[in-house]
């Protein structure tokens, strides 16, 4: 069940909480990507927030919304990059997408498998995506006052081995979000201290939200090689016949 587009749009724009966990995955995604200097940058479910740092060098940006969520133009008084598009069918040409953000868009979705093998077919060679999905062991997950309480959460075993199974293989993953999910002015102020402390203590149990980067695994190519070459071994003999009887240098 995909959240609706002006639920995540006030609660990631007009609400403390919201703000405080924008600047925290966001702070996050620049340290795995620090730039995308002409590179063609995709953004899935609610991952416009995310795509700002990209906007002065990247070479095209694309935020694409689910039909069931909605769409809202984005970035404000700028030239609308946002997209309404079908779950399974995005309007992207095969192998385009350089780098890839998910938010909002795998837990809420009825068939993960054919969103992930788009997210596949969209990717570049050597094309990276990074998923962010609720923590299964965190405390956001637990509480529907935030976006990341409606969905399917996940472990980071079942992610990586739901990215394996489409060829999208696990490289790096990190937590965010270690702050409690709450507006109350305390925890609020506490959060960029709780932030830090909480990616020293632990990779990824504590935090309220697990991401995790992926490369666009290629296939191998088709072409016969070893296993081919054994069924069918080289004939040594090079064209001399072989003996009738006997082995070969024995007397007939």
């Amino acid at each position: 069940m995909h959240l609706d587009v002006r639920d995540l749009k006030s609660f990631y724009y007009r609400s403390a909480l919201g703000r405080a966990a924008q600047k925290a995955i966001r702070d996050q995604v620049v340290e795995f990507w620090p730039e995308a200097k002409g590179q063609t940058v995709v953004g899935y479910g609610f991952a416009v927030p995310l795509l700002r740092p990209y906007l002065a060098t990247s070479r095209r940006i694309v935020g694409l919304m689910p039909g069931p969520q909605g769409v809202m133009p984005w970035p404000p008084a700028r030239k609308n990059v946002s997209v309404l598009c079908e779950e399974m069918n995005w309007p992207l040409d095969t192998g385009v997408v350089d780098k890839l953000v998910v938010m909002h868009g795998l837990e809420t979705s009825e068939h993960p498998s054919a969103l992930l093998e788009e997210c596949f077919r969209v990717l570049g060679p050597g094309g990276k995506a990074l998923f962010i999905v609720p923590n299964r062991a965190g405390l956001w997950s637990r509480s529907d006052q935030t976006p990341f309480g409606f969905g399917r959460p996940y472990s980071l075993a079942q992610l990586e081995s739901q990215l394996k199974l489409h060829n999208l293989v696990p490289e790096r993953h990190r937590a965010t979000l270690f702050a409690l999910p709450s507006n109350k002015r305390f925890w609020l102020r506490a959060a960029p201290v709780l932030e830090k402390s909480g990616r020293k203590v632990s990779n990824y149990i504590a935090g309220g939200v697990l991401m995790i980067e992926a490369t666009k695994q290629l296939q191998a190519p088709t072409r016969p090689g070893i296993p081919e070459a054994i069924k069918r071994p080289f004939d040594v003999l090079g064209g001399i016949k072989r003996p009738i009887g006997g082995r070969v240098g024995e007397a007939s």
